[in-house]
């Protein structure tokens, strides 16, 4: 498929903003800092489509790419490190958690992990949220190269072992064009819908 004809939709807060609930989505959600914008951005060879910064947690709505007519990424807001209140980040976990489980048109989720970082405890909720729902998931390993290439084999060979039996996995990183091809084939499958 290809993603260089992407372009922003719309912002929403609550999910009746949505765009119609037709065709397919696929959704990216991690951490604040994991690298959510980049691999976006690197996927759809486009620069600045999904806004990057140094403050994590920038984005607070649910942001919607249409790929063409039946096609669509969608950004969701990052969790954990973002600066706001409570009640705040109570609001975007219940629009988030909303959009996952309600969402017909969501096909699966790419979940983007720094491997640096490795699965931190709001990603294992995540999972334990997202995996009941049957939707499909493809975790990155962002941020691969700031690893040595033996690290990078231990850890994905790790997450596989963990994971690997739910999800597909690879290494990713934005910057150096690590993993690139090999994602885009991934979400292109997540929106055709095929195993």
């Amino acid at each position: 498929m290809v993603f260089e004809n992407i372009n922003f939709e719309k912002s929403i807060s609550e999910l009746n903003q949505s765009p119609e609930d037709i065709g397919s989505e696929v959704a990216f959600v991690g951490r604040s800092n994991a690298g959510k914008s980049t691999a976006i951005n690197s996927i759809t060879n486009r620069n600045s489509l999904a806004k990057t910064s140094k403050t994590p947690g920038r984005t607070q709505l649910i942001n919607f790419f249409k790929i063409n007519d039946n096609s669509r990424f969608v950004d969701l807001p990052g969790y954990g490190f973002a600066k706001a209140s409570k009640e705040k980040q109570k609001s975007w976990n219940r629009l988030v958690t909303d959009y996952i489980k309600y969402r017909q048109s969501l096909k699966g989720v790419v979940l983007i992990i720094d491997i640096r970082r490795g699965f931190g405890e709001m990603d294992l909720m995540f999972l334990d949220f997202y995996l009941p729902l049957n939707k499909q998931l493809h975790i990155l390993l962002t941020k691969a190269d700031k690893l040595s290439k033996q690290k990078q084999s231990l850890i994905l060979n790790e997450a596989i072992g963990n994971y690997g039996s739910i999800a597909t996995i690879q290494l990713f990183s934005g910057t150096k064009k690590i993993g690139i091809s090999e994602a885009q084939d991934q979400v292109t499958k997540l929106l055709e819908n095929t195993k």
